[in-house]
């Protein structure tokens, strides 16, 4: 089938670098004459017809904007036979020959049940969480962890000139990437992640007491969201050491911002390995980088994959801290 005019749209979560992926898929769709049209608010967009014309100038000077011109928002409609039938009619009424998606599982989830309609569906990983299995790298990560580095490198000065502790909340859902990854760059004392078991005396408790022992008076603690609350990590570190931690919780400003050099080339290069992907006649497939290198895998596949913390930075981690 001959792909004349797709549809691109953005779900779940924003992340830092949509707005570059969806500029790479216009712009290599225009390059081999096929129409595209942003589908505005996620599935929810394409169920109700939602719909712009995107050409060069709508998508010029976006590829250094956060965020995403197209919105994005979560469809429990989507989720039913009959909202999935409905987007499908959308296709059909339109006369769009594919849908690329951009988001994470809940979008990719969506892409399957769409696919199996028989609509041509690609999907592009782009969450901070990074928690997307079949990829080693997801759209926004790199944006989100400078984000959150730089603002702990702050919380540190304030800390070391009061003598303090500092618990620190990052985003993650129920995954610990970038919380172990910002752990790493900023030299935290402790690091807690959902992935590994927490022994809080040994990976907490004893963690600030060596550390003061080897002379230090300021401790940075990285907790990922699904491991815990900071809240409730103070206060524990409060009843057992008589420590008064101060609690930050770094929130959506992690999602926001101008995207990292990084997150704009991985971008633009998945969105234009999607565009070649439909006009290879091409389905149901997920955008993914192993090694560096962008690849793809069925979409079936990729959404039964596990993902866990790679060993090396457990080992790593250890190390840095001491015990």
């Amino acid at each position: 089938m001959a792909i004349k005019r797709i549809g691109v749209l953005t779900s779940g979560g924003d992340a830092p670098g949509m707005n570059a992926c969806v500029r790479s898929v216009v712009r290599s769709a225009l390059y081999h004459g096929i129409e595209c049209y942003g589908i505005r608010r996620g599935w929810n967009g394409l169920i109700h017809g939602d719909i712009l014309r995107l050409d060069e100038r709508s998508v010029g000077h976006i590829i250094n904007r956060g965020g995403t011109i197209l919105y994005t928002a979560r469809s429990t409609e989507f989720m039913t036979a009959e909202g999935q039938e409905k987007a499908v009619g959308t296709c059909k009424f339109l006369g769009l020959d594919g849908i690329i998606a951009i988001g994470g599982d809940g979008t990719f989830r969506g892409a399957q049940a769409l696919s199996k309609y028989g609509i041509p569906v690609i999907g592009i990983p782009a969450t901070i969480d990074n928690d997307i299995c079949c990829s080693n790298y997801c759209i926004g990560f790199d944006t989100a962890a400078n984000t959150a580095i730089e603002c702990i490198d702050k919380l540190r000065d304030t800390m070391q000139s009061h003598e303090r502790c500092s618990v620190v909340e990052v985003m993650g859902r129920n995954a610990g990437y970038l919380a172990m990854y910002v752990g790493l760059a900023t030299g935290a004392t402790a690091v807690l992640v959902p992935e590994e078991p927490i022994d809080f005396d040994h990976d907490v408790i004893e963690k600030i007491r060596q550390a003061r022992l080897n002379g230090f008076t300021h401790y940075m603690i990285v907790v990922a969201e699904g491991a815990g609350s900071a809240a409730q990590i103070a206060a524990k570190i409060k009843e057992e050491i008589d420590l008064d931690p101060r609690v930050t919780v770094l929130g959506h400003i992690q999602r926001g911002g101008t995207p990292s050099a990084r997150d704009r080339v991985n971008a633009t290069k998945m969105g234009y390995r999607a565009v070649e992907l439909l006009l290879g006649g091409a389905s149901s497939r997920i955008i993914c980088t192993h090694n560096g290198v962008i690849t793809d895998v069925d979409i079936d596949e990729g959404l039964s994959m596990a993902k866990s913390i790679q060993q090396e930075e457990v080992d790593v981690l250890q190390t840095m801290t001491g015990i």
